[in-house]
């Protein structure tokens, strides 16, 4: 089983569509168990933290300083969420109006998840981010008006922001207008990112990087919402639910084969590297022990919410490796930066 070469694509795609599924489990776990009012919360102080860091510092990078706030936002919205893997459409209706419209199948909703999460979560995100965009750029005229969500079952999350003649109240950056509808899509004005900068391999990366981030703040901030216990309770409880149910995507991604504790231990270090993360397989027996070093899902990371991401991140693993048809014992403990693994025969 090699990791490198055309298996780290398929490894990369693997880790992306694992932590899209992680997200999406989460937040149908936060929605049945903590009902809709904590899913709204949750993902309001998400999307504030996303915003926060990484609204200013991706304008260079997707070719966006100079241009109207207005159009500058909405082509922000196509570009960013176009590198993560979303559809979006941009319809420019002058400098100080411009329209995004999200296509199906939604990313954020995947599949039959759209049917179990309620308004307040698309509600939350859209008072996170896209009601602060002109708080970020010193713009008070700058504001965002809603025309459909996916959850009315209209057609799909659309609007446009739009630069007032006016200061807009706080209560006025995030309005609803349902009855209005976009103008015509023109696929030649779609704007895509600088070609140059963004190689198929680069946009890989970031695609896997888009899911990983939300998964990364998302503990975090659930935490803020339900306390440290519960977020961490959920958290895993998802996390081992998706690593049981994504096991046979991923091992086919690497060449994984489903048996005892060496195979599964080769499979989780070529999945690894899907992360971009260094895992070096020693066999000690029936044993097996893997070095984990990178933990680009941690990186930046400290302290107690260092601790309990992993506490989440780690039921992953220990889900994808229960899957397994043979019964193995998976140990995971900080060892330095990383971890080490060892798996084990079932006693």
């Amino acid at each position: 089983m090699d990791a490198s070469g055309g298996t780290s694509s398929a490894a990369i795609e693997a880790q992306a569509r694992l932590h899209h599924q992680w997200l999406l489990g989460l937040q149908l776990m936060v929605s049945t168990r903590e009902g809709p009012a904590a899913v709204g919360e949750w993902m309001f102080r998400l999307f504030r933290r996303q915003h926060h860091d990484k609204f200013l510092s991706s304008f260079a990078k997707l070719g966006l300083e100079g241009l109207p706030p207005a159009v500058a936002c909405a082509r922000y919205h196509v570009l960013s969420n176009g590198v993560g893997g979303v559809r979006v459409e941009y319809m420019e209706e002058g400098p100080k109006k411009a329209w995004v419209r999200f296509r199906h199948p939604r990313w954020m909703y995947d599949g039959a998840v759209i049917c179990g999460i309620p308004i307040e979560a698309s509600r939350g995100f859209l008072r996170g981010w896209y009601a602060q965009n002109g708080v970020s750029l010193g713009n008070p005229r700058l504001g965002f008006v809603c025309v459909s969500e996916d959850m009315s079952g209209q057609f799909g999350l659309c609007g446009y922001f739009i630069e007032e003649e006016r200061d807009l109240a706080e209560d006025e950056r995030l309005r609803f207008a349902p009855g209005e509808r976009p103008p015509p899509f023109d696929p030649a004005a779609q704007p895509a990112p600088p070609a140059e900068q963004w190689s198929e391999e680069r946009l890989a990366r970031a695609g896997r990087n888009y899911a990983v981030e939300y998964c990364r703040n998302g503990v975090r901030e659930l935490a803020g919402v339900l306390g440290r216990a519960r977020a961490v309770e959920l958290g895993r409880l998802s996390a081992r639910l998706i690593g049981l149910q994504e096991y046979p995507r991923l091992a086919a991604a690497v060449g994984g084969e489903d048996a005892g504790p060496h195979e599964a231990a080769a499979f989780l270090a070529a999945i690894f590297a899907g992360m971009g993360d260094e895992a070096q397989v020693e066999i000690e027996g029936e044993r097996a022990v893997i070095r984990h070093d990178g933990l680009r899902v941690a990186r930046g990371i400290e302290g107690e919410d260092r601790a309990d991401l992993l506490a989440c991140w780690t039921e992953l693993w220990r889900g994808a490796v229960a899957s397994h048809r043979a019964f193995i014992d998976v140990e995971a403990r900080v060892e330095g930066d990383g971890l080490r693994w060892t798996l084990s025969p079932a006693a």
